[in-house]
């Protein structure tokens, strides 16, 4: 089954460079490009596919916002959305994951973690990188507090609060059941309990909660 993706960004030779590398790949197929958000969004809602790769800073309407639209609280029929940015402790990296963003990658990652992000957020296990998306939520973690962290709406048990924690240092599904010793059937129940219990909708969520209560550092 081929990955069908948008590419958003405002740089031509960033958006021909990662039409290029996605397109190079079996079983994903770039679909379309945006210079902006306005177009990305446009774009997705015509074509509806099944990854969204928008650069966070784009003229007019940024990746911020046409995440929110595509992906954002209340969307009925959301779209799974990388967001692509430089690693400069930008603030608009974690208004991005709140707004819906499923996954987080810097523009150096390189051609395998790029692959690797779409090919997971097509499968719904998102990618959340041990060297990317932690390391930024740790650089975040002082300022996540601004507003007390939501509490779940059950208590969490002894082994969804281990969950949790594999969660956040960005483990897959399979990695979780092998590190805990349980099926990987086990491991997804746990696992669709704890965004539950949480109101989670992706698991970029539920490694920001980890970080919000201080049950991670990196």
């Amino acid at each position: 089954m081929t990955v069908r993706v948008i590419v958003a960004d405002d740089q031509d030779l960033v958006r021909t460079g990662l039409q290029m590398i996605l397109d190079a790949q079996p079983g994903i197929e770039v679909i379309g490009v945006a210079a902006d958000g306005h177009e990305a969004v446009a774009l997705t809602r015509a074509l509806r596919p099944d990854v969204c790769l928008f650069d966070i800073r784009m003229p007019g309407m940024d990746g911020i916002e046409a995440t929110r639209q595509l992906a954002g609280p209340g969307v009925d029929d959301p779209v799974a959305v990388v967001v692509i940015t430089t690693f400069d402790l930008d603030e608009h990296v974690h208004a991005a994951l709140r707004a819906g963003a499923r996954g987080f990658l810097l523009k150096d990652a390189g051609p395998e973690l790029l692959v690797q992000a779409i090919r997971s957020a097509a499968d719904g296990d998102a990618l959340i990188a041990p060297s990317v998306t932690v390391r930024l939520l740790a650089a975040f973690s002082d300022k996540l507090a601004e507003a007390p962290p939501a509490q779940p709406r059950e208590p969490l048990t002894a082994r969804e609060e281990e969950v949790l924690v594999t969660v956040a240092r960005g483990r897959t599904n399979a990695e979780i059941a092998d590190e805990l010793h349980v099926s990987l059937s086990t491991a997804k129940t746990h696992l669709a309990s704890l965004m539950a219990k949480l109101g989670a909708r992706n698991r970029v969520e539920i490694a920001m909660w980890a970080y919000e209560t201080d049950r991670i550092r990196s």
